[in-house]
Order: C-alpha cells, then sequence, then structure tokens
C-alpha cells in the first residue's frame, strides 16, 4: 500500500528508516507503511547502491523492529537527536 506522499512525508519517510534507532513500526503507526512498503519506497528513491548498504544495514538489526529489541529501549530515537537551539 504505497500512497502517495507529499515531498515533505517522503523525505521524512526515507529519513526514519535510514536512521538506526527509528523502528518500521514507528513508521507504520504514523504513515501507515509496513516494513514491505517502506522497502519499496526506499528502492525507487534510493540510488541502487544507496539501497543495497541500507538493506544491508537494517536487516536483522534489532533497533530497526521493536520486537528484537532489549525490554528496556521504549524509544525510536536517540535523546541529541532533535536538539533545540
Amino acid at each position: 500500500m504505497v500512497v502517495n506522499f507529499t515531498e515533505s512525508e517522503r523525505s521524512r519517510i526515507i529519513e526514519m528508516a535510514w536512521e538506526d534507532r527509528t523502528p518500521f513500526e514507528a513508521i507504520e503507526s504514523l504513515y501507515g507503511l509496513q516494513e514491505k512498503d517502506v522497502i519499496k519506497i526506499m528502492r525507487r528513491e534510493l540510488k541502487r547502491g544507496s539501497f543495497r548498504l541500507w538493506r544491508k544495514r537494517v536487516s536483522g538489526r534489532k533497533t530497526k523492529h521493536r520486537a528484537l529489541r532489549p525490554a528496556g529501549v521504549t524509544r525510536g530515537y536517540c535523546p541529541t537527536q532533535y536538539k533545540r537551539q
């Protein structure tokens, strides 16, 4: 179910998918996209080499899948990620 997203929404989905600590479930709750849909977007939007590197990095990564995370990890981002100025 890949919906027509605005450029801004697509950019944010790609950013969230690229972040190591943002689980696919967070993207699903915000945008209604399952992991397979995020993969389709990433395949379409990234260069071939960048997509391959991303897939290799996130495949099986504990922080990208909420079910694989340690019980104590409840947030989806690093506390210093969104710094206020």
